[in-house]
């Protein structure tokens, strides 16, 4: 990146890892189909500057499903940041994913950008919430941010998808976290995962991204759940440095999923 090029972010969400390589959820190789996107990842000329790994990084919440994502990361040599989501471990893998080039920090810039990384789990829960402390720290970081332009990045989705079953699932305090938003014109995008779908909605100044899997896809605005028969996928995103960006989501190949 230079000063006047965009920031190339990759978001890869919901990798669902087992510690055994060849280990299926619903008829998919989850590692197999993230190294499928991995080697996309490396296809990208120039490389993106940062990735954004957003929770259910482990489907098992085991040592060795967080060892294998770090061994499959570092040899992009992109510098990558995670949150958990409501299937990880949160102490193992903090234990594991604090090596570059995977670095456990919630708080950094790039750029003319500051990222904001919130855990919203909530234990035994397989909804969201964020909590007090969370809330009280990211105030205070958006008060730290000067001219810097924001983006937020969290597990559970903050706007319902028009799925009853996932919106079960979602945000439960999304009002807590939109009365802190709402306040700071400087932010930009919230990214999340946990849906297993595109998804982008506008709220006020704010664009809310919702990113595909890595393994299973979920068909959008279906209840019950429907499994999709699109190819995984991940998010590329652009942010320029006078606070205007663009995205785009890109796919590969992968076998159907089965319930």
């Amino acid at each position: 990146m230079t000063p006047a090029s965009p920031l190339l972010v990759a978001q890869i969400t919901d990798t669902h890892l087992f510690a055994e390589l060849d280990r299926q959820w619903k008829g998919i190789s989850t590692t197999r189909t993230l190294q499928a996107i991995l080697d996309r990842l490396q296809q990208i000329k120039p490389p993106p500057d940062l990735l954004l790994l957003t929770g259910d990084l482990s489907q098992d919440e085991t040592a060795e499903s967080y060892q294998r994502l770090a061994s499959l990361i570092a040899p992009l040599g992109i510098p990558a940041y995670w949150i958990p989501g409501n299937h990880d471990n949160i102490p193992v893998m903090a234990e594991i994913l604090d090596k570059p080039p995977i670095f456990p920090e919630k708080s950094f810039h790039l750029g003319n950008w500051q990222f904001l990384l919130l855990s919203s789990v909530e234990a035994g829960c397989d909804g969201g919430r964020l909590s007090p402390e969370t809330l009280d720290w990211l105030d205070s970081q958006l008060q730290q941010t000067g001219d810097r332009f924001v983006t937020i990045a969290l597990h559970h989705h903050p706007l319902p998808i028009d799925c009853e079953i996932m919106d079960s699932m979602m945000l439960h305090n999304a009002d807590e976290f939109f009365a802190i938003v709402d306040r700071y014109p400087q932010i930009k995008i919230v990214l999340c995962g946990h849906i297993h779908q595109e998804f982008h909605q506008q709220r006020g100044l704010v664009s809310y991204l919702g990113t595909p899997s890595t393994c299973i896809q979920l068909l959008p605005k279906t209840s019950p759940i429907v499994l999709d028969t699109i190819g995984p996928g991940f998010r590329l995103l652009e942010l320029a440095i006078d606070g205007t960006w663009d995205t785009k989501i890109e796919r590969v190949a992968g076998e159907p999923a089965t319930s």
